[in-house]
């Protein structure tokens, strides 16, 4: 019997979204359990930029917390809500969601915490959006209020090396509940040095029980930063440095260090 083609597509938010949350590296992540710390540290309201299906949102509403989360993806906060509505009443009235950009919003409230959780401020690839919404979560911070953001620490390979144009596997099959068994890979299409831009492309095979397989190409660019271009870039927003952790143990930033986490503090 001959093998079924390969189809290959345009992954969009929709399918992104469908399959967010089976993917290991996401529903793995170490970064859940920091956040819900620095949500107890808050004595206020929170908002969560970026918050996609619901990861860490969720998860801090059930802590307790009033939270608004903040996400341009509809498709993404349909997946929220519907998680949302397999949670308790109480849960469920601890949450807002809002369809919009993070360069520019208006709560009508004041926040003591403001997270950007996952990388999503390397989705802002311009100086002007940087500030724009850095100065908008400025606005919205109490006095003393925190913002609180992880970003990857560059590999510098990562940035020029022509092997990371290949196709490497992120990890093994997944099984999902209707028979679908998904892996997923991740290339560097091209590297834009002097924009500090690597545009990416994340490639997720499917394979439907009939025996139907396809290739979903989601292609996006990535801006990556130095920490003390950063640390200017929220000095200029009115903000100050308080901590800069490497992991989400909140160890020091080191060279080997995979992240970079601020904890900054509105000035007021």
């Amino acid at each position: 019997m001959s093998r079924p083609p390969l189809n290959t597509r345009a992954l969009g938010y929709a399918a992104i979204a469908e399959y967010y949350d089976a993917t290991p590296l996401y529903a793995n992540r170490a970064d859940i359990g920091f956040y819900l710390a620095c949500a107890a540290e808050a004595d206020g309201k929170i908002l969560e930029l970026g918050c996609g299906t619901g990861r860490i949102l969720i998860p801090t509403a059930t802590a307790g917390h009033s939270i608004v989360g903040l996400d341009l993806s509809p498709d993404m906060l349909a997946r929220c809500r519907e998680k949302l509505c397999a949670q308790p009443p109480e849960v469920q009235a601890r949450v807002r969601l809002i369809e919009g950009s993070m360069t520019a919003f208006d709560l009508g409230e004041v926040l003591s915490l403001v997270t950007m959780p996952f990388r999503v401020f390397q989705h802002l690839l311009t100086l002007e959006d940087q500030l724009a919404c850095l100065e908008c979560i400025h606005r919205h911070l109490t006095p003393g209020g925190r913002l609180v953001f992880d970003i990857f620490h560059p590999n510098l390979a990562m940035l020029h090396d022509p092997a990371f144009t290949e196709e490497r596997d992120e990890f093994p099959e997944v099984e999902l509940p209707d028979g679908r068994r998904f892996r997923r890979a991740s290339r560097v299409a091209a590297f834009l040095r002097c924009e500090q831009i690597n545009e990416v492309e994340i490639i997720t095979y499917v394979r439907h029980p009939d025996g139907r397989e396809e290739r979903l190409v989601g292609a996006f660019p990535i801006r990556y930063f130095f920490r003390y271009e950063v640390e200017h870039l929220l000095a200029r927003a009115g903000f100050q440095l308080r901590a800069l952790y490497g992991d989400f143990d909140r160890s020091p930033l080191r060279d080997d260090s995979p992240e970079m986490i601020f904890v900054a503090e509105s000035g007021g």
